[in-house]
């Protein structure tokens, strides 16, 4: 098994909850999402996000305007509405468990079977 392979497959379970939180506060069109991941380490390009957009959108989480740009074409922003705002909190909620659940595991100490 490549680590490569599970390493991308945990980053991608993870995508769809980090693109809500970066659009909790502000709108923002593709290129800055992207820097946000990448800042972060999530390493996506374009082809992965766009996809992944649209089935939010899709999904009614995500709403999205066309706002004109001084350097270049209109650029699409994105942003949460109200039932993006409560699915993107229950995700917060779960993914603390899921985190707390995790770090008891992987630190744990191993119980002697004796």
């Amino acid at each position: 098994m490549k680590i490569e392979n599970t390493k991308a497959q945990m980053r991608k379970g993870v995508l769809e909850y980090c693109i809500l939180s970066v659009l909790k506060d502000n709108d923002a069109y593709v290129a800055e999402i992207l820097e946000t991941l990448k800042s972060a380490k999530l390493l996506v390009v374009e082809g992965t996000i766009y996809p992944l957009l649209t089935r939010l959108k899709n999904a009614g989480l995500l709403t999205y305007r066309w706002e004109e740009s001084t350097s270049g074409p209109p650029r699409k922003y994105y942003g949460l509405t109200e039932t993006g705002k409560i699915f993107l909190k229950e995700l917060t909620h779960t993914w603390d468990e899921l985190q707390t659940a995790v770090t008891i595991v992987t630190t744990q100490k191993p119980k002697n079977h004796e």
